[in-house]
């Protein structure tokens, strides 16, 4: 109990410190993850040895912390920008989760079978890696320096395929989990993957709806106070999240889905107070699971996959996301420059800890997969973290941008 203690006390206080230097950390070249990473990794059993954490308690923390955190995440994806805008990028972003998601996470399991891995189990490495992080993305799109330097279509493109590839990247997952895992036929577990997704859309419309409704009813008979205002859309995302998850059905997706309807219902103004506490809890709630991650690193684990462990991180970065981006700049509407920054800055993070911790609560048990993945999701907390706010100055300085259509 003394080691939960001190977590809350140190994690506690990174975040408060982080929030009051808010303003300057957009322009360090390290993120607010990253530094909860590296603050858990130091106080973990390899360094410090303050606080460790047990394997059961490991993967529970872990699966239920990255699924709240990610489904407050894309609530904040699908308000950041206007949704009738949606129009304008929905090619793209189809093209994003119907083309580059799945490439990327064939590209990503084969560079695992670098490591030797059986193809199964590469496949589902690959999986968990494909869907780009709400958490690193939001930090790269939000806030006023990405407003003045990078275009309102692209923050736009990359925030809706963060909000929504994290729900949709569920099918890939679960077909890779049937085959490590025995059990039930193929046709099966598509059909269970199709039951979570349709239903996940139902659940997450049906309460975005009601949500948007009941927002635009009780803003016009002055029933609904400015503080309530603030959190109503967080308390939206729980909601639809437990709905979601007591159907058995995919919570992600649905949060997504409710936030988009909601968007599509209420005007800008009434939305307001409720983007800036979203992108609030998006920078600093995240903070305790990529701790945790810290804290929990397979450090002997990683040293039992060998050399070719450099050879594997190396490929995922270079090979997941970039060549296709860049390849289908045109089906994309892109120039060259927004190819490559779009490609580039495709981070792995909390919905990539929850798919392994999903896959793990669903029977994974191989620990080379676990070591494998989470080597993979800290290379890309360090590399997105420190090329994140460099990357976006030299996207700014490379050519003068388009007017950013901000997210008002």
């Amino acid at each position: 109990m003394e080691s939960l203690h001190l977590a809350y006390a140190l994690v506690g206080t990174l975040a408060v410190v982080l929030a009051l230097a808010s303003r300057k950390m957009r322009d360090l070249p390290v993120s607010e993850p990253l530094l909860a990473l590296v603050l858990g990794a130091v106080l973990g059993p390899v360094a410090l040895g303050l606080i460790s954490v047990p394997d059961d308690v490991r993967d529970l923390a872990l699966l239920e912390g990255s699924r709240l955190v990610v489904a407050l995440s894309v609530m904040a994806a699908a308000l950041r920008f206007p949704a009738s805008r949606l129009g304008s990028v929905a090619r793209a972003v189809a093209v994003l989760l119907l083309v580059v998601m799945p490439v990327s996470a064939a590209l990503s399991g084969a560079a695992a079978l670098l490591l030797g891995f059986p193809l199964a189990l590469a496949a589902l490495v690959g999986a968990c890696l494909a869907p780009t992080d709400p958490v690193l993305a939001g930090s790269i799109v939000s806030g006023e320096p990405a407003e003045r330097t990078l275009p309102g279509r692209l923050r736009h493109m990359l925030s809706a395929e963060s909000g929504l590839n994290d729900g949709l990247a569920l099918p890939l997952v679960a077909l890779a989990i049937a085959v490590v895992v025995p059990g039930g036929t193929l046709g099966e577990h598509v059909g269970r993957v199709a039951y979570e997704v349709l239903v996940a859309v139902v659940i997450g419309g049906v309460l975005g709806a009601l949500g948007g409704w009941a927002t635009r009813f009780a803003t016009r008979h002055r029933d609904l106070e400015p503080a309530p205002d603030l959190v109503l859309t967080m308390l939206l995302a729980v909601a639809a999240l437990g709905v979601a998850r007591t159907a058995h059905t995919d919570g992600i997706l649905a949060v997504f889905i409710a936030g988009t309807v909601y968007n599509l219902l209420v005007t800008g103004d009434e939305r307001e107070p409720q983007e800036d506490t979203d992108e609030a809890v998006n920078r600093y709630l995240s903070l305790p699971v990529f701790f945790l991650l810290g804290l929990v690193l397979p450090w002997e684990d990683w040293g039992r996959l060998g050399p070719a462990a450099v050879l594997f991180v190396v490929a995922v970065l270079v090979v997941r996301r970039l060549p296709a981006v860049v390849a289908l700049a045109r089906p994309l509407g892109l120039d060259l420059r927004q190819a490559a920054f779009l490609g580039w800055f495709g981070p792995m993070g909390a919905s990539s800890i929850f798919y392994v911790a999903h896959s793990i609560d669903k029977g994974v048990t191989d620990p080379r997969f676990f070591a494998a993945a989470t080597l993979m999701i800290v290379a890309s907390v360090v590399v997105f973290g420190v090329t994140s706010s460099p990357g976006r100055k030299l996207y700014g300085r490379s050519a003068a941008p388009e007017p950013a259509r901000a997210s008002g």
